[in-house]
Parts: structure tokens; C-alpha cells; sequence
């Protein structure tokens, strides 16, 4: 067997978000099996100098530092017809990067992380190709046309239509299609037509993200509701701005003491300024969100758009916490009732005042959530397909078939 050539549009290390604990533990999990060599993107100036944290997984590294400025992938993206998602990652280092790599080593499969870096794929490969789409970006983007208004919504439609045209276009060409929940797998198959489309879900580190480990812990503070993310992502700043406007004052007429904390790294002027309303708090990076998750009356998840699985609906499960999501936050875990789901303003304030005002209930909740993850999520299980899809195995990859 030869050598994978792992592409991804932000360096997997330190896994510290969403897409980059998703991309590092697919990673650990290949390397184990396979040498994995990387090729990434980075716009963190920390991430560029945390970088040599992959070198325990053997393989080369080359990390491209990405500056281009969004209003130039956009008029480079107008000019050539072509989506944001494309140009806004176009790099002439990292394609003679890639071109290296593959003409200095014996590489039989290229796994691609995400559609933005299917534009670095040979014109005929030679080897397979495995493309892991993660979430229908073309589904989100026609999500943000319908809520948005004027010129923005324009924008948001073209990049519907030309990245799902895009998502057709390589999908036919990959060897095998991946999306992070079976929900996304379905939607793929129906929105592309594609074939050889397979789930293969997020996992937890379930003895990180423990309760019982040794972590800092942040002083408790009564009625603590948290909120967890990057808060420059736009689902995630509209998610805060719509529960401290809609949400918290329903909570805090029963529940006068209620404090929202909104914790992650990055908050725009908009999250920052909803520090200004009462009982709501705005921490910024934190060094480590397990304090905030164990200090958690409640943690909650009121995303209007989600994709896939949320990476923080596991974590505050699995450390035992109280869960109250709206449906599409929830839609793609397997959470066997250990959740609170919600759609409106006073489904998702009643369950967090219920569970407020029943802390027996809420750790119960808390417990079973943990259970739930312990026995379902852990990393190895979810990633398990990957040792016929990619071949790690050294088996033959399994039939060309869609998503149930």
C-alpha cells in the first residue's frame, strides 16, 4: 500500500474548533494504519507557529499561510465566474505543494477535506479519491440567500447555484463521497444525483471532555446558561443574538438570577455588544471550555442553521451537562432523548427553565447524555468506515452504492 495525501482548507492542528478537531482526528486515525502526509491552509498566525504539533503523524507537512483578503476572492470570484468558496482559496504555493508531494512520493490516495480543496486534485488522478465534503456547503449558502436581503442575498444564491454545481462536478470524479451525518449523506445524494455517498459522523474525546478530569475549573455562578463556539461564524452569532433577545427575557422573568455566558474565541462587535444586556456576559478565547462546560446549569445550542453534527452539543454531553438545542442543531446526533429539543422562543425557554428549576432532573439528563456519548460517539467507532472506504485495511473498498 502506498501513501495518503491528506488536503484540508485550515491546518488540523491544534484541534481546538469544529472542522479542525473533525480533520486532526481523521488524521491520527489514518496515520495509525497508513503514513499521512499533509498538506493545509493556515489563518491563524498561532496555528502556523503550533504547527509542528503533526509531526508525531510521520509524514511530510506543508502548511501555506492564506491571507487573501475576502473582498479580492470576490471580485477574482465575479470575474471568473467561479464561487467565493474557490477563489478565496486559490494558492499557487500550495499547488506546487501538492505537485511535489505527488510526483516525490508513492501516493495512492488523496483524501480531500472539504469541497474548497477538490480545486488541487490532478486533472486525471492516478490515485483515489476520497472527498469528504463534511457538510452541503451549496445547502448552507441557499439557507443564507433566503435570510438575507438586497446584493448579499444575490451573492448567497450565485454561491448556491455555483458551488452545488461544483459539489456534482467532483463528487462524480471521487472514488467515494463523505458527509459528516447520514441526514447530510441524503440530502447530498438528492441535491447531486451522486453515487458512492457514505456517513461517517464526528466523535468525542470522551476522556477529555470528562467531568471528573483535571482541568481548571470556573467558579459556579447560580443559574449559568453557556454557549460555546467560534464567534465569528455567522450561524453562531445569530444563534446568541436571537437568544438574548428572544430567549433570556422569557427565562429571566422566572428565573431573575440567569446569566448567559457566550464563550469563544473571536467575537465580532455584534456578539461584544450583547454583553451590554443584562445578565449576559461575553468572555472571549477561553484557555480551555471544559471550566465553562462544568460550571454549565445548562448548556444550550439555539442554532437556526446547522449542518452535520455539532461538535459542541458532544462536548457539553459528554461533560454531563444538561442539553437544550433547537431542532436543526440536533438533527444529526443520534441523542437518544438525552437532550432537550426545541424550535420556538417558548419551547427552548420552558426546557431551560424547567431544567433550571430541577436540578435533580438536569444531572440526571446530564448523566445519561454522558452515557449516551461514552457508548456511542467515541472516536474509533465513528471513524471505524474509514478503514474500508479509504482502505486502510488493505481491503478492497466496499461497493459503489448511495446513501440509504
Amino acid at each position: 500500500m502506498g501513501d495518503i495525501l491528506f488536503l484540508a482548507h485550515r491546518v488540523p492542528f491544534p484541534p481546538d474548533r469544529g472542522d479542525k478537531i473533525r480533520g486532526f482526528n481523521i488524521v491520527k486515525y489514518m496515520s495509525e494504519r497508513r503514513r499521512v502526509h499533509i498538506i493545509a491552509f493556515a489563518d491563524d498566525d498561532r496555528d502556523m507557529k503550533r504547527k509542528s504539533g503533526l509531526g508525531r503523524f510521520g509524514g511530510n507537512r506543508s502548511i501555506i499561510w492564506r491571507s487573501k483578503p475576502q473582498w479580492l476572492s470576490a471580485l477574482q470570484a465575479l470575474a471568473l465566474r467561479r464561487p467565493v468558496s474557490l477563489t478565496a482559496f486559490e494558492n499557487r504555493p500550495l499547488q506546487e505543494a501538492v505537485d511535489n508531494i505527488l510526483a516525490r512520493h508513492s501516493i495512492d490516495t488523496i483524501y480531500v477535506f472539504s469541497s474548497q480543496m477538490a480545486q488541487y486534485l490532478p486533472a486525471r488522478p492516478r490515485q483515489r479519491v476520497i472527498m469528504d465534503f463534511v457538510d452541503v456547503d451549496s445547502a448552507k449558502f441557499d439557507a443564507y440567500a433566503r435570510s438575507s436581503r438586497g446584493l448579499r442575498s444575490w451573492m448567497m444564491r450565485r454561491e448556491a447555484t455555483l458551488l452545488g454545481q461544483f459539489e456534482r462536478q467532483v463528487a462524480a470524479r471521487a472514488d467515494a463521497n463523505i458527509l459528516v451525518s447520514q441526514a447530510e449523506a441524503d440530502l447530498f445524494v438528492e441535491r447531486t444525483g451522486a453515487e458512492r455517498v457514505f456517513a461517517v459522523e464526528n466523535g468525542i474525546d470522551i476522556e477529555f471532555f470528562d467531568p471528573s478530569a483535571q482541568f481548571k475549573r470556573v467558579e459556579a455562578m447560580g443559574d449559568l446558561i453557556v454557549f460555546t463556539g467560534q464567534m465569528d461564524y455567522r450561524p453562531n452569532i445569530e444563534a446568541v443574538t436571537w437568544f438574548v433577545d428572544t430567549i433570556l427575557p422569557h427565562i429571566r422573568v422566572s428565573r431573575p438570577s440567569a446569566r448567559f455566558a457566550i464563550v469563544g474565541r473571536r467575537p465580532t462587535d455584534a456578539v461584544k455588544a450583547l454583553a451590554k444586556q443584562p445578565g449576559v456576559m461575553v468572555t472571549g478565547e477561553v484557555a480551555d471550555v471544559r471550566g465553562w462546560l462544568a460550571a454549565a446549569s445548562v448548556v444550550v445550542a439555539p442554532l437556526k442553521l446547522a449542518r452535520g453534527i455539532q461538535n459542541k452539543v458532544l462536548e457539553a454531553m459528554a461533560m454531563g451537562r444538561p442539553v437544550v438545542a433547537t431542532q436543526a442543531a440536533a438533527e444529526g446526533i443520534d441523542h437518544a432523548g438525552t437532550i432537550k429539543v426545541g424550535q420556538g422562543v417558548g419551547e427552548i425557554a420552558e426546557a431551560v427553565i424547567d431544567l433550571l428549576a430541577n436540578r435533580d432532573a438536569a444531572t440526571e439528563l446530564g448523566a445519561a447524555a454522558r452515557a449516551h456519548v461514552m457508548a456511542r460517539y467515541s472516536w474509533a467507532a465513528c471513524l471505524a468506515p474509514l478503514d474500508q472506504i479509504v482502505g486502510l485495511n488493505g481491503r478492497p473498498m466496499p461497493a459503489r452504492r448511495t446513501a440509504a
